[in-house]
């Protein structure tokens, strides 16, 4: 035990370090939860971090990026809200982006000490403590408002399970759902895993389910199929199928993604959840500035449809199958999206990203000339990363060599569990080249996810 809780602070520090460095325009909250003894109230401890888009009067709704089971998807899910491409969305709805790290001990996935169920199961503590930090942090932020603004949530695996649950708890808070690789029917099979009752509200809330195509069962069902209705749910594949066509049958607005080139990570899936959740949040968000907290409902006059295990969508009006079976697509955009990743695994790009700004260069005495900048993301693909110049001409890339170990190569790589990686990446350049006394201008080039170049930034110095 000394030595998990060893290694487990020694990565946290890493993780505020990361933090530290890799800030964008905006305010970071932190708040810590010690473990409750008590048996109704969660038995972990948690750190969760907001991010408040800089300028912003007035929240009007909270983005939730919950990660998944286990130690390291605790630790990963540290750097949640410092996910540029995250901010943007958040900043382009005038949201905060919540990020949770549940310090469980163990790789458990049941309520003993310690393990991940204790805080998943939102029944076990963790609604409460999330409220709770809900008023927190609202005292803490000056902005009263974030204790009732709405919520998106996106979670993946046990935080896809957490999502779907506390849907069903407060079906009024919730604005969209996205639940990869994980949902509440696939858990069933854990007898101490009770079900939970769904309002009818829920199925009026847009929601999709995005498991990887690998982690399909590697056996095929028997025949005449035995199995007990929890076995037929059970693993994130089946339980997601399970949970859009229960939903579904009942009239949910709920897609269906699989993702063609993952297991249990989560890919490139970032690249249709950020346009979904964009969609559902121009739709249902209350107006700027009122004090009236109620979601709109869904548009449902531009839906599309598709098949399941499909992968071409129609207008709802010209689809021939029935709809209470079809992947729900919340518009055209999204539908076409929605095609273009259940083939491919990921997304296109066709516009360039928004340049850098605020460069600043510094000389560092013997050790050359630094450059800092600041950069927003391209909200369709990401920052794959930079391009420095000096005087005009390419100087450096940064990073040197992108990084795309879980999806796309890029600026901050990405975890299994769609965080940016430790040590957090800097918008900063050292040029060792830059003689003292010499006199150059400098300039920085975004490069998005799929390679497209911005405009340079203004020069400096």
């Amino acid at each position: 035990m000394q030595t998990l809780e060893l290694r487990k602070l020694l990565i946290l520090a890493l993780g505020i370090f990361g933090l530290a460095k890799a800030r964008a325009a905006g305010t970071y909250v932190k708040l810590d939860y010690p473990a409750s003894t008590a048996s109704n109230e969660l038995q972990v401890a948690v750190t969760y971090t907001l991010w408040i888009p800089e300028g912003v009067k007035t929240i009007r709704g909270i983005i939730v990026h919950q990660h998944g089971a286990g130690t390291t998807a605790s630790i990963e899910g540290s750097t949640a809200s410092s996910d540029l491409h995250w901010q943007a969305l958040a900043k382009k709805w005038d949201c905060a982006l919540w990020g949770s790290s549940y310090h469980v001990q163990n790789e458990k996935i049941d309520t003993s000490p310690g393990a991940s169920e204790l805080w998943f199961d939102p029944r076990n503590g963790s609604e409460k403590t999330f409220l709770k930090a809900l008023g927190e942090f609202a005292a803490r932020a000056g902005h009263a408002e974030i204790d009732k603004v709405p919520w998106a949530l996106w979670g993946h695996s046990g935080g896809g399970i957490w999502a779907d649950v506390m849907t069903a708890l407060h079906p009024d808070r919730v604005a969209a759902v996205w639940m990869r690789s994980g949902s509440s029917l696939m858990f069933l099979s854990h007898p101490e895993f009770t079900d939970h009752s769904v309002p009818a509200a829920v199925y009026r809330i847009p929601m999709m389910t995005n498991p990887g195509v690998k982690e399909k069962p590697k056996q095929p069902a028997p025949e005449p199929d035995t199995r007990t209705a929890a076995e037929k749910m059970k693993g994130p594949w089946l339980g997601n199928i399970a949970t859009f066509k229960e939903y579904r049958a009942h009239g949910g607005l709920i897609g269906f993604a699989p993702d063609p080139l993952t297991g249990h990570e989560c890919g490139d899936s970032r690249y249709l959840a950020i346009p979904f959740l964009d969609a559902c949040l121009a739709m249902r968000l209350p107006d700027p500035g009122s004090q009236n907290q109620t979601l709109k409902p869904m548009d449902t006059s531009k839906v599309w449809l598709a098949p399941l295990f499909g992968d071409e969508a129609k207008p709802a009006a010209d689809y021939k199958g029935n709809p209470a079976e079809a992947v729900w697509l919340p518009n055209e955009a999204e539908a076409k999206a929605w095609m273009e990743y259940v083939k491919t695994g990921a997304t296109s790009d066709s516009t360039p990203p928004p340049a850098p700004f605020d460069v600043r260069v510094s000389a560092k005495s013997e050790a050359g000339t630094e450059i800092v900048w600041s950069a927003e993301a391209d909200f369709e693909s990401g920052i794959g990363g930079f391009i420095v110049l000096r005087d005009g001409q390419e100087l450096a890339k940064v990073p040197e060599k992108p990084v795309g170990k879980f999806g796309r190569p890029l600026f901050q790589s990405m975890t299994y569990h769609d965080t940016p990686s430790q040590p957090m990446a800097e918008m900063r350049y050292l040029d060792g080249s830059a003689k003292s006394g010499e006199k150059h201008t400098y300039a920085v080039i975004t490069v998005n996810g799929v390679g497209l170049k911005s405009a340079p930034s203004l020069q400096s110095p």
